[in-house]
């Protein structure tokens, strides 16, 4: 059964006696949860097919007159979590293990790419964070020295013609790391619990392939609770839409200072993104306190210009999917409370 924080236990309580005459409606809370010596293996996949339409006007490309290149990239990544230091009533101490980082990656022409990206050099590394029972992660400072630290082994080490990017997924990497339990976290007023129908707001990353700052607007709805063998599944349903802006204190990988792309990125200049849309969803452990996994899917549409002005604006396009899996359960630790809060 579920640990619940004791300031949520004092709600509770206090909800549950001066409720609603007659019958109260039950609300689940949804915490993350952690067990002393019980270790959470993840499988993160961040994958995205490329399409540059090279047009000469929006119009050829409509009526598909020019030439298509088509690329995609994949990553990878298995990351470990053990609690340290577990505090139920404040934060617990995980350390994080990325156990492998694999990066697949195929040119226009269909051809794989043999090339090492620099987000594999992570592999074996590890970092330590701190989580609340909302799932608000504190101290990103190890994590944030782990991403720069790929960012320098993205750039070619000849260096005398210059700054050279090869292409890398550090933006993927940051994408499922940096945002772990945001479904969760970014609920307000946690102890007041959720219902089928509940909806919330939040921000999420835009992985690229080139050097391009954007982020996500998410709406996130819990559409249903599941009653499963593994305990009660929360279903949480999202939407995404392009944001405005992107908030402060995201991390960047690269050093500042200007430097020039390698392939077909680095010929190209001054990308606008057009629309972006896209749905997920996510099964959310509510007795387990964890999530078990998530899928997200979107299509971001752009439009750039050559690094020469020849009056071709090329058109991009970019069907990205981001999953998560949890590769081992273990079992849930026996009577633990379960809370629901009574309007």
């Amino acid at each position: 059964m579920k640990t619940v924080p004791l300031i949520i236990c004092v709600v509770l309580g206090l909800s549950i006696l001066t409720g609603c005459n007659g019958a109260a409606a039950k609300k689940d809370l949804l915490s993350v949860d952690f067990q002393k010596g019980q270790v959470l293996r993840y499988k993160f996949v961040s994958s995205r097919n490329i399409s540059v339409n090279w047009s000469q006007t929006k119009g050829d490309a409509q009526q598909g007159k020019s030439k298509v290149d088509k690329s995609s990239e994949s990553m990878e990544l298995v990351v470990s979590y053990e609690p340290v230091e577990v505090d139920p009533y404040g934060l617990t101490n995980l350390k994080a293990t990325c156990e492998s980082v694999k990066v697949k990656r195929t040119s226009h022409d269909g051809r794989q790419v043999t090339q090492s990206d620099a987000i594999e050099s992570l592999t074996g590394k590890t970092f330590t964070f701190n989580v609340g029972p909302t799932g608000k992660i504190y101290d990103y400072s190890q994590l944030k020295d782990l991403i720069l630290e790929a960012g320098k082994k993205a750039f070619r080490p000849d260096s005398r013609q210059g700054k050279v990017k090869e292409p890398d997924m550090i933006d993927d990497f940051i994408a499922t790391q940096w945002f772990l339990w945001d479904s969760v976290s970014s609920m307000e007023k946690v102890t007041e619990g959720v219902s089928a129908g509940k909806t919330w707001k939040s921000e999420l990353s835009v992985p690229t392939s080139m050097v391009l700052r954007k982020a996500r607007d998410v709406t996130y709805t819990l559409e249903e609770i599941q009653q499963t063998e593994k305990g009660r599944l929360a279903v949480i349903k999202s939407s995404y839409f392009l944001a405005g802006s992107v908030p402060p204190g995201w991390p960047m990988p690269y050093p500042d200072g200007s430097f020039q792309m390698s392939g077909t990125f680095g010929f190209l200049r001054n990308y606008k993104v057009l629309d972006l849309q896209g749905q997920g969803e996510e099964l959310f452990n509510i007795d387990a306190g964890r999530t078990e996994q998530y899928t997200q899917k979107y299509q971001m549409n752009m439009e750039a210009s050559l690094l020469l002005a020849l009056g071709v604006n090329p058109l991009i396009t970019v069907e990205q999917t981001l999953t998560m899996q949890l590769l081992d359960s273990p079992v849930l630790q026996k009577e633990r409370k379960v809370g629901t809060v009574g309007n």
